[in-house]
């Protein structure tokens, strides 16, 4: 019982970060709202008893790429007036009411949900261990596949991002 309120708690966290993160006019605030959405996600996973993807959220997502994209926006330098002025518009709208109603069917669904035992799993499941040798063995090639995809990726950012020589634009 105890767990399921935790689970609730660090749920209704992430959704109130999240909203944060689309509802902030500052690009800044959205990204600090997205690292606490991502630690409240890792939460959940902790509370899941996947420790190893709860610590994987908290250093790759929260950590490393939030550092990239904070590092973007350091880099576009917006000012208040090319942000421009915060619209009410039919589209932000429609939106608002679509995720009001989406949010009513997923109440109406869980409060008519039967709760069914979750099945047990392997006590292997999720560690480090397991994760490696699916890793390392089974899933190799595209892992390496992605390895390189992220090379050649930041080889792209570096080239775009660096000034040209000679005046050229």
């Amino acid at each position: 019982m105890i767990l399921a309120i935790f689970f609730y708690v660090f749920a209704a966290t992430a959704v109130v970060f999240a909203v944060g993160v689309i509802a902030s006019r500052s690009p800044l605030y959205s990204a600090l709202n997205l690292i606490g959405c991502l630690f409240a996600v890792a939460a959940l996973f902790a509370l899941q008893s996947a420790q190893l993807m709860a610590v994987f959220q908290v250093l790759v997502y929260a950590g490393a790429i939030m550092v990239m994209i904070l590092f973007v926006i350091m880099l576009l330098n917006l000012t208040p007036r090319e942000l421009g002025r915060a619209k009410v518009n039919v589209p932000k709208i429609a939106g608002a009411y679509c995720m009001v109603a989406a949010a009513v069917l997923l109440v109406v669904r869980l409060v008519g949900r039967s709760w069914l035992p979750v099945p047990a799993v392997d006590d292997r499941f999720g560690s480090i261990e397991s994760v490696g040798e699916l890793l390392y063995r089974t899933y190799l090639l595209p892992f390496e596949m992605v390895s390189l995809l992220l090379l050649g990726a930041i080889i792209g950012a570096v080239l775009l991002t660096r000034k040209l020589e000679g005046g050229g634009s």
